[in-house]
């Protein structure tokens, strides 16, 4: 009885199938348009498309299931016929989510976050310095910024065969998401020319080109809005926004193609030839390290805030902040598991670590600060559910759950220490602890993967197609467990690219055009100074 109804619904799965299929052949033939005069009576008729078998269009099911490719886009030969035009709806919708979510950590997580740690008279200029941002970087990334960072750069590629090669640093074949003359056919080049909704197989085989597009504008747009917590209350708006805009040709475009492009010189899971084995998964490198360090090096360069050690720079609201942080935690789901491209198991994983590690982080600082200080304030709850959120971006989605939970309590302690100890010992101005939070928490994070990293987690790190070989190599104990090595190596350009790219745009705008507001401006507050404009009537 129990074979027979296995038959039946073998059967029943396959009918489904063949209907879908019929289906879509309809609505594609009623959506044609009218048929063209007949042709010249000795024109041959052109032959019928070949049309995929039953077993064919199971794969393509069982593929959508299990994110893997297609039959049509696993066969190198182009043979395999496909009734598949489109995008994964499925999957397609959770990164349409993640999109939103992501860019909902800037505004308004980020700006009411920050917002609510300064002072009353410059809130609005942290609330004009994000959105300016988010405009800023939306117009460079449609512009070439994608290429830059996504496309393949042709240059390094076969001249013969197209084969890909490795590349400091993609192409401009993206430029204004392909409407340019630049749009073209490269041989051997799997990936679509044109920025529309057809999957790209480099990146993820049931998203819309589209939408990956927009989801990574939303890292783009978040890393740099990081920076106005190292330089917050002393920079001038117009300065700051030049500033944003060479850094990311400098620093951000460089370093995300490196780490997260299919020919990246660091991307160790999907390039076999990346000249350091790393891994990223969600930024902990590209998005907080780079902002971290960057963030310093400026503060050091604006110099302190005036009466810095005198005046009392306590937060104005800190209901705000932890409106702020609420809103970063709920967004950092589309930044952690939006990062897998699909709603699959990797997704899964990285939400549950993501879970663990920042309510355990969230946990442990104030703990720590109780016993250190004797109070557990909120905005000690606060900065360790954003710590804990720092340090399990790289390592969300190669981690298990154990794992989540050492870095939360790596996440709650180290970064602590960091800003509350470390700061004053050095006795620079990080106004908002970018770099005690985001560039220490981004290098733990960094770190720990290459301790923590389970291959069993994560199936690309097995992929023999790729990279993903050599990391299995990398992650077995039995050899040594060398990740780490190559993580320390991640890490170390990180810093150099981000602290030269920052000086050099730094001290050029300082000796030019200048980075700071006259004292009486700054003692007024960047709110009325920059935008005439005050947050609070009195």
């Amino acid at each position: 009885m129990i074979k027979r109804l296995s038959t039946i619904t073998r059967w029943s799965v396959c009918g489904l199938v063949l209907a879908f299929g019929a289906i879509q052949a309809d609505a594609q033939a009623t959506n044609a348009p009218a048929a063209a005069a007949p042709a010249a009576a000795a024109a041959p008729a052109a032959p019928a498309a070949p049309k995929p078998t039953t077993d064919q269009r199971l794969f393509d099911l069982e593929a959508y299931v299990n994110n893997a490719a297609t039959g049509a886009d696993a066969d190198t030969t182009g043979k395999t016929p496909s009734n598949l035009t489109a995008s994964g709806p499925g999957h397609n919708a959770w990164m349409l989510t993640s999109t939103a979510l992501v860019l909902m950590m800037t505004l308004p997580g980020l700006a009411l976050f920050y917002g609510g740690l300064v002072r009353r008279k410059n809130i609005l200029s942290v609330c004009a310095q994000c959105f300016a941002i988010t405009g800023l970087v939306t117009i460079l990334w449609w512009l070439c910024g994608f290429g830059l960072v996504f496309g393949i750069n042709h240059a390094y590629c076969d001249p013969k065969t197209g084969a890909m090669g490795t590349s400091p640093l993609g192409d401009l074949q993206y430029a204004c998401f392909g409407a340019t003359s630049l749009n073209k056919t490269y041989t051997g080049d799997p990936q679509p020319q044109v920025v529309n909704s057809i999957p790209n197989g480099g990146y993820g085989y049931w998203m819309s080109q589209n939408v990956y597009a927009c989801f990574q504008l939303t890292f783009a747009i978040i890393t740099p809005a990081l920076i106005i917590g190292g330089i917050a209350e002393r920079m001038k708006f117009s300065a700051l926004v030049i500033f944003i805009g060479c850094w990311m040709f400098i620093v951000y475009f460089p370093l995300a193609h490196n780490v997260w492009g299919v020919d990246g010189m660091f991307n160790g899971v999907w390039n076999a030839n990346a000249y350091v084995k790393g891994m990223d998964f969600a930024g902990g490198t590209v998005v907080h390290m780079s902002s971290g360090w960057s963030g310093l090096t400026l503060a050091l360069i604006v110099g302190r805030r005036l009466g810095w050690g005198k005046t009392n720079f306590s937060p104005h609201s800190t209901v705000l902040t932890f409106i702020g942080a609420s809103l970063l935690w709920v967004g950092w789901y589309g930044f952690n598991a939006g990062s897998a491209c699909a709603a699959d198991v990797i997704a899964a994983n990285a939400f549950t670590t993501t879970t663990l590690a920042t309510a355990t982080a969230s946990f442990v600082w104030p703990t720590v600060e109780y016993f250190l200080k004797g109070k557990a304030t909120v905005v000690g709850f606060c900065s360790g559910a954003v710590a804990g959120l720092v340090v399990i971006t790289p390592a969300c989605g190669y981690v298990n759950p154990m794992g989540g939970m050492i870095i939360g309590v790596i996440a709650g302690t180290i970064p602590f220490l960091t800003t509350t100890y470390l700061k004053p010992l050095l006795g620079y101005d990080d106004a908002l602890d970018v770099f005690g939070v985001h560039a220490v928490g981004g290098m733990c994070g960094a770190i720990a993967t290459g301790f923590l990293a389970d291959p069993t987690i994560n199936a690309n790190l097995t992929n023999t197609g790729a990279g993903g070989q050599k990391m299995a190599d990398l992650c077995d104990w039995s050899k040594g467990h060398l990740l780490y090595i190559e993580q320390f190596k991640i890490v170390g350009f990180t810093i150099a690219l981000s602290v030269i790219g920052t000086a050099i745009i730094g001290f050029a705008l300082k000796f030019t055009l200048g980075l700071r507001p006259t004292p009486e401006q700054e003692e007024a507050g960047l709110d009325l100074s920059d935008h005439g404009e005050e947050g609070y009537i009195l």
